[in-house]
């Protein structure tokens, strides 16, 4: 446990920080599931894109990781498509 009252604080705020980005990785997995399960649906596809580059831009996950992402998503759908 740490000695000096800033670190106590630090603690705690880290853990509130890990919880919440945790919910939202996990959020994030989810919702690509949902939307590989619907390939035929372009609309969730966009929701999921948006999902992504929000987390990425508050720092819940790297940025290149939610291009990734899109971009495995984007070509799932395109092979659904094709198919």
């Amino acid at each position: 446990m740490p000695n000096i009252k800033a670190a106590i604080k630090w603690a705690r705020q880290s853990e509130k920080r890990r919880v919440r980005n945790l919910s939202a990785k996990t959020r994030l997995k989810t919702f690509y599931k949902k939307a590989l399960a619907a390939a035929g649906d372009a609309g969730v596809a966009r929701t999921v894109e948006s999902a992504f580059d929000k987390a990425a831009s508050k720092g819940i996950i790297h940025p290149n990781k939610a291009a990734r992402k899109k971009s495995r998503l984007a070509r799932a759908l395109q092979r659904a498509a094709a198919k």
